[in-house]
C-alpha cells in the first residue's frame, strides 16, 4: 500500500506573459494587476493557495512586473499616513496582501512557454511536490478546488491537474484530456493527454485548466521536452511523457464558479459578478445595473 504524499506547502505562480489581449493597458501595466473590484487579480490566486495551506509562494516573472512585487511589499509612507488619519479598515486592506504569504520571485528571461516558466521554479522548489496556479484563473472561495485535488493526490498518488467541461467547438484552445473513472471518491484517471488539439481531434471536451499539483520529478522531464505548440515548451507535453512512462496523473472535473480574467469579456463578466455579491457595493450597484439593462432594452426597442 502506498504511503500518503507529503502535504504541500509551496506554490508556483507563472507571472511572465506580456498579456496582449489587454494592449494597450498592458503595455506597461501587469496584467496579472488588473483590479476585479478593488484587489488585483494576482492578489485572489495568491489567496486560494493560502487558503489551501501553501504559504511559501514562488512567481516567476518577466521584465515590467516590478508592481506585483509592490503589491506584495510593505508601503511604509501608505501605512503611516492611513495610520494617523485613524482609517483602520483601508489600512488593515493594505497590509493584507503583504501578510499573506512568504513570497519569493524568480525572473523568466526568455518567452519560452508555461512548462519552461514551471522548470524556473526548479531551484526553489527542490525535491518537494508543488501547485501551479496560473494567474489568469480565479477560482472562487465558495468552490474549493484545491483541496479536492489535494484529496485525490492523498488517496491516488501521482500528479493531478484540474479539469472543466467547455464546449467541443472551444477546446482546440485548451489542452485537452483522456479520462476514465477511478475507484470510488472523487477523480478520474487520465489516459491521454494534447495540447490544443486540431479542431475534431480532441479526445474529449475535457479541458485543463489552471490548477495542478505536480511531482518534483517533472522538472527532469521538462529540461527534456521540445518546443511543441506555438514553439514552447509545454507543461502538458511533459505530463503526457510522465503518462506514458507509467507515472499516475490524474484529474479533477471543476464544475464550479470560475473566471478567466486573461479574457476582456470574461474579466468585466466576473468583474460585474463579485462586484455584485459584495455586501458593501452589491445593492446599489445591483439596482444600477439593473436599472442600465432595462434603459438600453427599452433604447433599442
Amino acid at each position: 500500500m502506498n504511503s500518503t504524499p507529503p502535504q504541500i506547502s509551496k506554490a508556483v505562480i507563472p507571472a511572465a506573459g506580456l498579456g496582449t489581449r489587454f494592449l494597450p493597458l498592458t503595455k506597461a501595466t501587469p496584467k496579472e494587476m488588473l483590479p476585479v473590484v478593488d484587489k488585483p487579480a494576482i492578489q485572489y490566486v495568491v489567496e486560494e493557495a493560502v487558503a489551501a495551506g501553501m504559504s511559501d509562494i514562488l512567481m516567476v516573472t518577466g521584465r515590467n512586473k516590478r508592481p506585483l512585487e509592490d503589491h506584495f511589499d510593505r508601503n511604509y509612507e501608505l501605512e503611516e499616513a492611513l495610520q494617523r488619519r485613524g482609517d483602520q479598515d483601508k489600512l488593515n486592506s493594505v497590509c493584507a496582501s503583504t501578510e499573506l504569504a512568504d513570497i519569493h520571485y524568480v525572473r523568466q528571461r526568455d518567452p519560452k512557454g508555461l512548462g519552461h516558466a514551471v522548470l524556473c521554479a526548479a531551484p526553489h522548489v527542490g525535491q518537494e511536490p508543488f501547485a501551479v496556479l496560473l494567474a489568469d484563473d480565479l477560482i472562487d472561495p465558495r468552490d474549493p478546488l484545491l483541496a479536492r485535488m489535494a484529496e485525490v493526490r492523498a488517496r491516488l498518488g501521482g500528479s493531478v491537474v484540474a479539469l472543466m467541461e467547455v464546449d467541443p467547438d472551444a477546446i482546440h484552445q485548451y489542452g485537452c484530456a483522456a479520462v476514465e473513472q477511478s475507484a470510488g471518491g472523487d477523480g478520474v484517471r487520465i489516459t491521454e493527454l494534447v495540447e490544443k488539439p486540431e479542431p475534431g481531434t480532441a479526445p474529449s471536451n475535457l479541458a485543463i485548466i489552471g490548477r495542478y499539483l505536480l511531482d518534483p520529478e517533472i522538472f527532469e522531464v521538462l529540461r527534456g521536452t521540445s518546443p511543441g505548440r506555438g514553439g514552447e515548451i509545454q507543461l502538458t507535453d511533459a505530463l503526457r511523457t510522465l503518462l506514458h512512462a507509467g507515472r499516475p496523473v490524474h484529474g479533477v472535473v471543476f464544475s464550479g464558479r470560475r473566471y478567466d480574467t486573461g479574457d476582456r469579456a470574461e474579466y468585466l463578466r466576473a468583474t460585474v459578478r463579485l462586484a455584485c455579491e459584495r455586501e458593501d457595493l452589491g445593492p446599489e450597484f445591483l439596482s444600477w445595473l439593473k436599472e442600465f439593462v432595462r434603459s438600453e432594452q427599452l433604447a433599442g426597442v
